[in-house]
């Protein structure tokens, strides 16, 4: 009865560690996408692989990270990522790289990657950044450059510039081909259709008039 209780509980830890990893492990050394072939609907472990045969170096290697993005007006930053079209060999690989421009005094909305962890490297400038836990408990940290980060799978988190005049410059590392994104305050406020004004209200103790406004100021 011990033994089969034993390989029982085995079986079930195997299926949950299944479900939680981020990405499917790739079958093959590698799988160059082909983009041609490439939409929304097949998109599972990747996309579509072009023929081994005609796979060469290029495939793996990519200059989209090494020019700074164009900064945002309402934010005031900008994120530069490797997508299997600028980087064809990233396919089936389990990871995204971004390069994040973020302008003086600005921010990076709280936001979430529900498929993926990520680590952040600041490389220029200066950035207070944090995420926060499912107990509603902030972690922060003040990051100067060299310094490294990492945002746990599905955690709120955010970066903000904190230098007045110098632009911030930082890359990440994402553990999944298609981490996903969802922007906290888009979420809550430029929803299609939108979230109905009661509960927005009742939601963050305001009035209609605020909910109009901060909807407006988001493009909602």
């Amino acid at each position: 009865m011990e033994t089969r209780t034993i390989v029982l509980s085995m079986s079930v830890l195997v299926v949950l560690l299944g479900l939680v990893r981020s990405d499917p492990d790739p079958l093959q050394d590698y799988c160059v996408a082909d983009t041609k072939k490439a939409t929304r609907e097949n998109f599972y472990n990747g996309v579509p692989c072009i023929n081994p045969q005609n796979v060469d170096i290029s495939h793996f290697a990519t200059s989209a990270l090494s020019k700074a993005g164009k900064i945002g007006l309402v934010f005031g930053f900008n994120v530069t990522l490797t997508t299997i079209f600028n980087l064809p060999g990233m396919n089936t690989q389990g990871l995204t790289m971004a390069r994040i421009d973020i302008g003086p005094n600005s921010l990076v909305s709280p936001h979430s990657h529900p498929r993926a962890s990520e680590v952040a490297i600041l490389l220029k400038g200066s950035l207070l950044v944090g995420f926060i836990n499912t107990s509603n408990h902030l972690f922060t940290q003040n990051l100067s450059p060299g310094d490294s980060f990492v945002f746990p799978k599905g955690m709120i988190h955010f970066l903000y510039n904190t230098d007045s005049k110098v632009q911030a410059l930082a890359l990440s590392g994402l553990s999944s081909q298609n981490p996903g994104l969802q922007v906290a305050s888009p979420a809550a406020f430029a929803t299609e259709p939108t979230l109905p004004d009661e509960v927005s209200q009742k939601l963050f103790q305001i009035n209609d008039q605020d909910v109009t406004k901060i909807r407006t100021s988001l493009g909602g």
